[in-house]
This record gives C-alpha cells, sequence and structure tokens, in this order.
C-alpha cells in the first residue's frame, strides 16, 4: 500500500522508517571562492513585504536577502543545524554595561542600497534608532513582545546606539538577532510608501537588491554591489523560486534547474529521499531534526475547551508516532519547544505528570470527554491552512480522523496561507487549529509569544498566572542551569495544562548540488546571509 492508501485506511503502524544517516558536509573554507553564477532556489510568494506586520515565514525569509539585522545567527559551512550562535551584521561590536544597558558600535561605510529615496546614503545611528522605535511603537505588529523590556533608544554619536532596558533581559541579543523581525529599515521609505508591504519598499543593506518580483512565479535579486563584507555575495544573483507543486519541485532538482532540495529549508521531501539518494547519489545530503514544533492550539478561553480535561482528550486522541511514521517518516514526538532545539526541548519522559498525557489512549479520552460533561462527544472546527505543504495537509487529516475516533468531531476548515497567519495564526478563530507552533531559535520566543496574555502569538488564548510568573522568571535567570531548570518546569506545567497539544518535530533531509560551496543548512529565516557566503563551483 502507498502512503496515501494507509491515509485513506486508516492502517498505520510497523517500525519507524529512517532515512539513511546525512551524508556530513565537506568544509569549503580552504577553496578560493568563485565569483559569479545565478544561485536558484525554492522561494515563497509572501503575503507582503513588511515583517514587522506579519507572522510570516514566508515575508521574514523572502525579506532577508534585503535587509540586515545589528546582529545575525552565524552562516557557513561549518555551522551545525540546530545551533545559532549571535555574532556581529551592522553592529561591529557590543557592549553589556549592566543588566539593562547595551552599546552598539556600528560598522562604518555601511550604505543603503544605491535605489531611491536612500540612494546610497550611509547607515548611521539614527536608522537604527527610528527602526525599533517602530518596532516598539507599531500597533500592528505582532513581534513587539520580543522586545518589551526595553524602555528607550539613545543615539551616542552617528555610528553608537544605546539601548536602555527596563529590567535584565537574558535574552536581549537572540531577539535582536531574531530572523523574523529585527531587520535595520530606513525612514525615507517607511514614510514614502506608509509601510513597507510592497516590493518596491523592500530597500535596504543587505547582500542583495530586489529587481522584479512577478507574484506567484519569483522573486529576482542580484548582487548588491556595495556590500559591507568583503567579497560578498559571492553569486551575481538569487533567483526565488515559488514551487508549492511538490513533484515539480522534485523534477526541477533532479534535472539540475534546482541548486538545493525543493522543499522547506532547501530539503528533500521525506518520502523522496531514498529514491534520489539511489538516482543521484552525487548530490550532498544531511540529516537533522526541525526546530519547528507541530501542534493542536484551540480557544482555551472558551467552552469546551477551557476544561482541563476537554484538552487532555485531545492529547490522548492523537497518535504522534503514527502521524510520524505515515506522513513524515523521520520525527520524535515533542513538548513545547521542538527536539531540533536539543539544548533546551525536554524529552516526553522528562515532563512528569504530566508525560501520561501524550499517550495515545482513545479510551481515555472518552472517559475524560464524558467526566467533562460530553459522553456524546464533542463537535467543532479545525482550522488549518495548505500553504505547508502537501504533507502537512495529509497530517490534517489524519489527526481529524483520530480526533474523531476519540469522540471530538472536528470539520477541516482550510485557508489560504496569507489568511491563516492574519486570522488563525494570531488567535483569530473558534474551535482548534493545527499548524507549526512556535519556530524557536532560543527557547524565550515560544515562552512568551505563546503563554503571555494578550500577545498575539498566545493563539490559544492562555491566561495562566503560574505560568506567565515562570515566563518572566526566566527571562531574568542569568545562571545558565538555574535557567534551565525554570524552563523544565515550564515544559512540565505546560504538559499538564495541554493548552497547545503538542504533536511532533519532524525528520528533514537538506540536499544541494556539490558545486554549491560554504553552505550549511540550519532552521534559520536568514536565507539571505547564506546565500550571500555560498559561492557555485560550477
Amino acid at each position: 500500500m502507498t502512503r496515501r492508501d494507509l491515509l485513506r485506511a486508516g492502517l498505520v503502524g510497523g517500525a519507524t522508517l529512517l532515512a539513511e544517516p546525512g551524508l556530513a558536509p565537506r568544509s569549503s573554507r580552504a577553496q578560493q571562492p568563485k565569483r559569479g553564477g545565478i544561485l536558484r532556489v525554492r522561494g515563497y510568494d509572501p503575503p507582503h513585504f513588511d515583517p514587522l506586520l506579519a507572522v510570516a515565514f514566508k515575508t521574514s525569509c523572502t525579506v532577508s536577502f534585503v535587509y540586515n539585522k545589528l546582529v545575525r545567527y552565524k552562516v557557513g559551512a561549518d555551522v551545525r543545524p540546530g545551533t545559532f550562535t549571535v555574532e556581529p551584521d551592522l553592529a561591529e561590536r557590543w557592549e553589556e554595561l549592566d543588566g539593562t544597558t547595551y552599546i552598539f558600535h556600528l560598522r562604518r561605510g555601511v550604505r543603503w542600497h544605491n535605489k531611491p529615496p536612500v540612494n546610497g546614503r550611509e547607515l548611521t545611528a539614527d536608522d537604527v534608532k527610528f527602526t525599533f522605535e517602530r518596532f516598539l511603537s507599531e500597533r500592528g505588529s505582532p513581534h513587539r513582545y520580543m522586545l518589551d523590556p526595553v524602555d528607550r533608544l539613545e543615539v551616542v554619536d552617528r555610528y553608537t546606539v544605546r539601548f536602555r532596558l527596563k529590567e535584565p533581559f537574558v535574552w536581549f541579543l537572540h531577539m535582536l538577532a531574531s530572523p523574523w523581525a529585527s531587520w535595520i529599515v530606513a525612514r525615507e521609505v517607511v514614510e514614502k510608501y506608509g509601510d513597507l508591504k510592497k516590493p518596491e519598499a523592500a530597500v535596504g543593506t543587505g547582500p542583495f537588491t530586489l529587481e522584479r518580483y512577478d507574484p506567484n512565479v519569483r522573486t529576482v535579486f542580484r548582487r548588491n554591489p556595495d556590500y559591507f563584507r568583503p567579497g560578498e555575495p559571492w553569486v551575481d544573483g538569487v533567483d526565488w523560486l515559488v514551487m508549492e507543486d511538490d513533484a515539480a519541485g522534485l523534477a526541477a532538482y533532479r534535472t539540475g534547474k534546482l541548486d538545493a532540495g525543493p522543499s522547506h529549508w532547501w530539503a528533500v521531501r521525506q518520502v523522496d529521499v531514498a529514491a534520489l539518494r539511489k538516482s543521484h547519489p552525487q548530490l550532498v545530503y544531511q540529516d537533522f531534526l526541525s526546530n519547528v514544533p507541530n501542534a493542536v492550539y484551540m480557544r482555551s478561553d472558551k467552552p469546551p475547551f477551557s476544561d482541563v480535561r476537554v484538552r487532555r482528550a485531545i492529547s490522548h486522541a492523537i497518535d504522534r508516532q503514527t502521524i510520524i511514521e505515515a506522513v513524515y517518516l523521520r520525527g520524535e514526538p515533542t513538548p513545547m519547544i521542538a527536539r531540533g532545539l536539543s539544548e533546551w526541548s525536554a524529552r516526553i519522559d522528562q515532563l512528569g505528570p504530566g508525560a501520561q498525557y501524550y499517550r495515545y489512549d482513545p479510551r481515555e479520552a472518552r472517559r475524560l470527554l464524558t467526566e467533562a460533561g460530553f459522553p456524546q462527544g464533542v463537535k467543532t472546527q479545525l482550522n488549518v491552512t495548505s500553504g505547508y505543504g502537501v504533507d502537512a495537509v495529509d497530517a490534517y487529516q489524519l489527526v481529524q480522523r483520530q480526533l474523531k475516533e476519540s469522540g471530538i468531531d472536528a470539520e477541516l476548515q482550510v485557508q489560504e496561507y496569507g489568511a491563516y497567519v492574519s486570522t488563525t495564526n494570531v488567535g483569530k478563530f473558534e474551535g482548534l487549529a493545527m499548524g507549526p507552533a512556535g519556530i524557536a531559535w532560543e527557547p524565550h520566543t515560544v515562552l512568551y509569544g505563546k503563554f503571555m496574555p494578550g500577545e498575539p502569538r498566545n493563539n490559544s488564548h492562555v491566561n495562566d498566572s503560574r505560568l506567565t510568573a515562570m515566563v518572566k522568571e526566566q527571562m531574568r535567570t542569568k545562571d545558565l542551569e538555574m535557567r534551565r531548570k525554570v524552563v523544565l518546569d515550564i515544559q512540565r506545567h505546560a504538559a499538564e495544562q495541554q493548552y497547545y497539544v503538542y504533536l511532533y518535530s519532524v525528520g528533514i533531509t537538506a540536499s544541494w548540488q556539490p558545486y554549491v560551496k560554504n553552505y550549511a543548512p540550519n532552521t534559520v529565516f536568514d536565507y539571505g546571509n547564506r546565500a550571500a557566503a555560498v559561492w557555485l563551483d560550477r
């Protein structure tokens, strides 16, 4: 039977199908970089181009080619997937004077793209101040929580800016390195367009300039000749190609029309990996776990999901391992922090009393529903989007079937990606929803965004005073081991309460052509800096 036969029949079982171990990429730092060529890769059509105004990975990934941040996560062939090391970007260095004062010294001679209205002028501390004052004051931003502890910014001189915090915040540098929305933008561009949603507003200091945008087809980026990193970018440009059809994307990769894998993270879907390895052994492959947990979330502020017994019933109703085996082939059941961020993610057996709710047990699910006053079960809806690919859609259908078998009849409501990220993904829905639930480069983004009352990314509408206190505690805890303990305690409490029914972290097999040098995959939206470090040895 095929995978889809299994899905239709609901007869999935047996041992996990594991891909062959990934081939370790060879470091190419010792080689002499070569100039030239166009990097052809799978990209996205974003809902719009303003990363501050959407929780949309397609936007953040796309604009990463044109902007920079004060600091960034390290890129290059020697970076191991799942590791996120903060290093200088527009700031050449920084000082932490005390727990609440940071000073950043900017690189001199960094220039904005030679496009109106900035026309290649020099980046200054005023640009940094404008960016983060917009960040903190923009009413429509779902990302403001990231910098809640910031009190004010001060321009010290043309190349120096000071951040003053309201209280110590141990994740401050990580928030500035975050590829969600911390990109430095120019006042003139915002004033000209009102926001940065239009493609012509994508004018930054980054390694590439946006030269052409064909909706739902491609975005064309070309090398910024005035980029501040010596030699970069090595390629002449990037063709960022929209490929939502998995079969077409795989065919393009097989025939050499793409330089890296056609799926998310420039990977190959697990169902295609074995055949591709056999037919194309010359390609480079690397296996790792995702740092994006998938989850069912819900209106926990409204009946019936305000009853913890109903939430626990949902968790018991879902067979996580079956979904992994049927849809993704590789992966691992996960609590709130994805297993790909292993430094901070608890294993299921570390969750204390909450671990029991990760056990697949339809009988217990029905008992809990009866105890909560629903002996005939619950009728609701399951809000999803097709924008995460065909594998995600298969997973939604399997979850829907498993829920029904345990007495939870959830009608599938499929949304277009743009509609989903502007409504369901920021808590504007009824019933249940399912999808990625908090990509993490550190634990704070997930903890604060998902559990602080009133935050747009708290899409389960959680209001738990104990969780709120623990989340704030980990923000202030300087000692690393003490912080780990607080984060583990948060995961244990959340497992008992099941405000989000966390499911799994999927396995990923990244792949790229052997002539793509100085590249290593990582689950960060900053494709632009990774592409700038690459050269092509065709």
